[in-house]
C-alpha cells in the first residue's frame, strides 16, 4: 500500500464535545472535520467503531460488523422527524470533560427506543436490510437474545426462550440509523478531502454476536466458555502483561472456511474508511495464548498465527492490501517479514524513540511508516515528559536521567515547556508516509488527557475534548508547520 505525504490528527468520536455526554457522529463531528481543514490536515484517525461492552474498549466489540448505538447523534434523530427537541432534554451533563458511560447508555437507548416508535420504514431501509442481511439478521437476534435472557452471557440462554419480532427489528434499526449517520459524515468529509483511518481489532469480544453464530471459529471449552484468551506478555505497559479475556482463534477451522468471516469483516471495514489499521498485527505470525482463568498474562506461550496464507486469501479478494499494520510490542524478525513480503506501512512511536528500540526515532523512518507521536495507550507527550522528568530528579532512576538527556539532545529542546510541539515538528519533519499527532498533543495536555492504560480493565476510554480548548492559534500554527513540511497535499485515496 503507498501512502501520500500527509498528516492527520489522532481523536476518536467518543471524545468530540457535545452536549449529551459523549461525542458522536452529529454537529460536533463535522465541526472537527473544518478544524481539520482548517489545520491543513488530510485524515481524520479514529478507534474502532463496534459496539462495545461494560467495560466500554472500542476493541472488545460485540459484532464484528454492527456499529456502536452510541455515537448516534440525538440531533440528526430529530432532524430526521424521529424524535422532538423537547425529546433531548434531562441527559447526561452537557460538555462533560468525562464520560459518564453508564448515564450516556441510559439516555441514548431511551431516546432510540423512542425514535424507533416513530420509524415507519421506508426504501432505504428495505435496501439496507436487504443488503445486510448477511450479518444483521444473527446481530439483532443476538442482542433481541440477550434481553429476552435479561443480559445473561450466550453460554446461558434458555433454549425455551426465543427472540421477540420487535426487539429483531429495534436493533436493526438501530444499525440502520448507525450507517446512514456514518455515510452521511463520511459524505462530508469526502467534499473537504478528509481522509478517515480506521482501526480493526484482532480480536472480538466472547460475550458477542459472532462467537455465539460461528463458536467453531474460537478455541472454546465444549460449554462455550474461552478454553484459551488472548493478550500479551509483560511489556513497556504492563509488569503482569495484558490479560484481553477475549476467546483466542481456530486458525485451522478458519482455513478450511477459506477465511471468509475476515475477509466479510474486512472488506465492510476497509468499505467504511480509506485507510484501515490491523490492530496488533504480530497476532498474524504468532499470538501470546493465555489459559483461561490465569489472573494475569504471565503464563501464557506464544503460538503460531495463519501468517502467509491468510494475507495470499486477502491478496486474492482485495489484490494490493490496503492496510497499516501495527507493529508495534515484541516484533520479530519473523513478523516484519511477514509485513514486508505483503508490502503493509508500518508504525513509529516517536515515545518509544528513547527506549533500546531506536527505531522509532525520526532519524531511522523509512517512507512506508506511518510515525505517531504517540498512540491511544501512550500517556500524552506533554504528560510522559512531566513524569519522566520526575523520575529523574528523584535520583532513583538513572534509565530515566539518560531518557531525559537523549530527548534534549535529539530535539534540542529549547522551550521545554513545549515539548508536544518538538515531538510534533519531529514527525512532520520526518520522512514517514504519514504522520499522525493525537490531539491532546496538539493542545499540549497533560496526563489528565489519557485515554487508556494497558492493563488496567476499569476507567479508561473516558476523555473528551472540550470546544472551548481549541484555539485559533492551534490550528494556525499546526497549519503552518504541516505546509512546510509539505504534508499538505492531497487526502488518501
Amino acid at each position: 500500500m503507498k501512502l501520500t505525504r500527509s498528516s492527520g490528527i489522532l481523536l476518536h468520536i467518543t471524545s468530540l464535545p457535545g452536549g449529551y455526554g459523549i461525542g458522536d457522529m452529529g454537529p460536533a463531528s463535522r465541526w472537527f472535520a473544518d478544524a481539520l481543514v482548517e489545520a491543513k490536515q488530510r485524515l481524520w484517525c479514529m478507534l474502532p467503531l463496534g459496539t462495545t461492552g461494560k467495560e466500554n474498549s472500542p476493541y472488545q466489540s460485540r459484532s464484528a460488523f454492527a456499529g456502536n448505538p452510541l455515537l448516534i447523534s440525538p440531533e440528526e434523530l430529530v432532524s430526521e422527524g424521529y424524535l422532538r427537541g423537547r425529546d433531548l432534554r434531562g441527559g447526561p451533563a452537557r460538555d462533560t470533560s468525562q464520560v459518564d458511560f453508564p448515564a450516556v447508555r441510559r439516555f441514548k437507548e431511551d431516546l432510540l427506543r423512542k425514535a424507533h416508535r416513530e420509524f415507519s420504514g421506508g426504501a432505504a431501509y428495505r435496501l439496507f436490510e436487504e443488503k445486510q442481511a448477511w450479518w444483521l439478521e444473527k446481530f439483532a437476534e443476538f442482542m433481541a437474545l440477550r434481553e429476552a435472557n435479561r443480559g445473561a452471557k450466550w453460554m446461558r440462554f434458555d433454549p425455551r426462550i426465543k427472540a421477540k419480532a420487535e426487539a429483531v427489528r429495534y436493533h436493526k434499526f438501530v444499525q440502520f440509523e448507525f450507517f446512514r449517520q456514518w455515510s452521511a459524515l463520511r459524505d462530508y468529509c469526502d467534499k473537504r478531502e478528509i481522509s478517515l483511518m480506521g482501526d480493526m481489532p484482532f480480536y472480538i469480544e466472547h460475550n458477542s454476536a459472532d462467537v455465539w453464530s460461528h463458536p467453531e471459529f474460537f478455541d472454546l471449552e465444549r460449554n462455550g466458555r474461552p478454553r484459551t484468551v488472548g493478550g500479551v506478555p509483560p511489556d513497556y505497559f504492563a509488569k503482569d502483561g495484558q490479560l484481553w479475556g477475549t476467546p483466542t482463534y481456530r486458525w485451522d477451522t478458519l482455513e478450511d472456511a477459506g477465511y471468509r468471516w475476515w475477509v466479510d469483516r474486512l472488506r465492510m471495514a476497509n468499505s467504511m474508511t480509506d485507510v484501515l489499521r490491523l490492530d496488533h498485527f504480530r497476532g498474524f505470525e504468532a499470538y501470546w495464548s493465555v489459559p483461561a482463568g490465569h489472573p494475569t498474562a504471565r503464563r501464557g506461550q506464544w503460538v503460531k498465527g495463519p501468517g502467509a496464507k491468510f494475507f495470499r486469501t486477502l491478496r486474492k479478494h482485495f489484490g494490493e492490501l490496503p492496510f497499516v499494520a501495527e507493529n508495534l510490542g515484541i516484533v520479530t524478525p519473523a513478523v516484519e517479514e511477514l509485513r514486508h513480503e505483503f508490502a503493509m506501512p508500518g508504525m513509529a512511536v516517536l515515545q518509544f524513540g528513547f527506549d533500546d528500540d531506536n527505531t522509532h526515532r525520526p532519524s531511522n523512518y523509512h517512507a512506508d511508516v506511518v510515525a505517531f507521536t504517540g498512540t491511544h495507550d501512550n500517556d500524552t507527550t506533554n504528560g510522559w515528559w512531566q513524569e519522566l522528568r520526575q523520575a529523574a530528579r528523584s535520583g532513583r532512576n538513572r534509565g530515566a536521567r539518560q531518557k531525559v538527556e537523549a530527548v534534549r539532545a535529539f530535539l534540542q529542546l529549547r522551550d521545554e515547556r513545549e515539548v508536544e510541539w518538538s515531538f510534533l515538528q519531529a514527525v512532520q519533519a520526518s520522512v514517514a508516509s504519514l504522520a499522525i499527532v493525537p490531539m491532546q498533543d496538539v493542545l499540549g495536555l497533560g496526563s489528565e488527557a489519557r485515554m487508556n492504560r494497558p492493563g488496567r480493565a476499569k476507567g479508561n476510554w473516558r476523555w473528551r475534548l472540550q470546544k472551548k480548548q481549541v484555539q485559533e492559534r492551534h490550528l494556525h500554527r499546526l497549519a503552518e508547520l504541516t505546509e512546510v513540511t509539505g504534508r499538505a497535499g492531497k487526502a488518501q485515496s
